[in-house]
């Protein structure tokens, strides 16, 4: 149960007469009612008030020849209304109509409003939604006023009224605690000392027994709309005031318990929501430093992998299928320590490198187990409506590649001409690497051809050489993104070739690397049930 839902229900308790005892020496709800139309009555032969032909008595039903049930009487009709009632109440209260009880009108609003404003600080306070906390139970103060000749076209409210959004958020109560005038997304509540306790009344309306009631009435396709004439003619449970006062006690002894318990469900809302991001982010760290599955010394060295990788490398570049980096390094170790080689120039890594490493391990750039390819810049004025598809950044999503949103197409020719080169093949990785959603990265399963654009970026691997998953996983961790970063001139992200290529990854035995994959996609599906919880 959440802390609203509990809350929720201790106002239900109070409304239905189940929070407090009731008490037999207290005055019922019935003679305060007597009290109340004998006053209404002397009201109306003085003139102070107009008789309401449409008002509604509620009485029960034995004093008048009726089975002992709740009946109602408007003019001379009298009948049944038992079964409108949503639960039973105590003996020693009453249901009523609330405008029965109470006054209740609209607002109104002097128009253009902006020739009513004023500066002048003896102007009237002019209410607006926007002076109201959401969840606060008054109004104190007003952030704008308005001159005196807006009271004609507007209504004034006095401290102590309530008032009731009628719009939008509909039916929410706060108590004014100034004067002022009002527009027409309120309804104001008052003359109804005789009846209700104050306190009483505000938690009566801000029950969910109110709430639903209001939103049966509501009007309105889009906008809900509460009228004055349908609050009237809410049903509303009428304690004794004595037993009101104590409802109202036990309340407000119970909502600084409940308050607390609402700031431990946030804390605890708040754990479950980072704790599987953070598990992920601790899953993969371990994964990366060698610590998730045990080393193998039967496996082969990364050390050799790495020289196979070169030496495929070397075949490719001598048949012209790919450029040779002029600058790329080796990276060496020596007694334990990583020497980076670059143009026979030797230095030492021992500062760079954030963590250690299995002996079976080494420290390589990403450049050197896989080859990097940015996008092409394809141009507005390139893009067809048929022919090859393009990848672009709204089609990477975090851990999958959507191709419904694939939208923007080259002409087939000039893609065979100029951008063959920039072709997906199943089990490249896809990243897209700037703007808002830069570092999601995903495997690319499609068979269909499809090219790079720009802000994308293709990594693609030598058979047989580096495992194309734990390179996936690893682009998810810190250490692969916190580099990039690192890398960032600019306010925006936009990254390349040349800061992809400068990654330091770690690297396993390509036998090592099967098994944390595996490990991986073991623990990930457990870890996202904890998130559908």
């Amino acid at each position: 149960m959440t802390a609203q839902q509990l809350k929720n229900s201790i106002l239900q308790m109070a409304v239905q007469g189940k929070l407090v005892p009731q008490d037999p020496g207290d005055e019922p709800a019935s003679v305060l009612l007597q009290r109340i139309k004998a006053e209404k009555q002397e009201l109306i032969k003085t003139g102070k008030i107009k008789k309401d032909k449409k008002s509604s008595e509620i009485f029960r039903g034995a004093t008048h020849n009726l089975p002992y049930a709740f009946c109602e009487q408007i003019g001379k009709e009298i009948r049944d209304i038992s079964d409108e009632l949503p639960f039973e109440i105590p003996d020693s209260w009453e249901w009523v109509r609330l405008g029965s009880i109470c006054e209740i009108a609209r607002g109104g609003s002097p128009r253009p409003i902006k020739q009513f404003l004023t500066d002048d600080p003896n102007g009237i306070n002019w209410i607006k939604i926007g002076d109201s906390d959401k969840g606060g139970k008054y109004i104190n103060e007003t952030k704008e006023k308005i001159i005196p000749e807006g009271m004609s076209k507007s209504r004034f409210v006095h401290r102590g009224d309530f008032l009731l959004t009628n719009s939008m958020s509909f039916g929410r109560p706060y108590i004014l605690n100034v004067d002022g005038c009002i527009h027409d997304g309120w309804l104001v509540l008052s003359g109804y000392q005789t009846a209700y306790d104050k306190d009483f009344l505000y938690y009566l309306l801000a029950s969910s027994f109110a709430y639903y009631q209001f939103c049966e009435v509501v009007s309105g396709a889009v906008v809900k709309n509460l009228n004055s004439d349908k609050v009237a003619c809410a049903l509303f449970p009428l304690p004794p005031i004595n037993e009101q006062h104590r409802i109202v006690a036990k309340i407000e002894e119970l909502l600084p318990y409940i308050e607390r318990y609402g700031k431990a469900e946030e804390h605890l809302t708040a754990i479950n929501t980072t704790f599987p991001e953070a598990l992920k982010k601790s899953i993969l760290q371990e994964a990366v430093q060698g610590k998730l599955v045990p080393q193998d010394p039967d496996d082969e060295p990364a050390s050799v992998l790495l020289e196979r990788i070169r030496a495929e490398k070397q075949v490719l570049i001598k048949a012209g299928k790919i450029r040779k980096d002029k600058h790329e390094s080796a990276i060496i170790t020596r007694d334990k320590i990583p020497y980076e080689i670059i143009d026979g120039k030797e230095r030492c890594l021992a500062d760079e490198v954030p963590f250690e490493i299995p002996d079976s391990w080494c420290w390589c750039r990403l450049s050197n187990v896989s080859i990097i390819q940015e996008g092409a810049g394809i141009r507005t004025y390139q893009y067809r409506t048929s022919g090859t598809q393009i990848l672009t950044v709204t089609n990477i999503l975090e851990g999958s590649v959507d191709m419904k949103k694939a939208t923007k197409y080259i002409a087939t020719e000039e893609y065979l001409d100029k951008y063959q080169h920039l072709t997906l093949n199943i089990g490249d990785i896809v990243s897209s690497c700037s703007g808002a959603s830069w570092g999601k990265t995903a495997i690319w399963d499609y068979g269909d051809t499809v090219m790079l654009n720009t802000s994308t970026l293709r990594l693609r691997f030598f058979n047989d050489t580096a495992y194309n998953m734990y390179l996936y996983w690893l682009t998810k961790t810190p250490l692969f993104k916190n580099q990039l970063i690192a890398q960032l001139s600019g306010m925006q992200p936009n990254f390349g070739y040349s800061h992809y290529s400068k990654v330091l990854i770690p690297l396993p035995p390509l036998a090592e690397q099967h098994r944390i994959v595996a490990k991986i996609e073991e623990i990930m599906p457990m870890i996202e049930r904890l998130t559908q919880r």
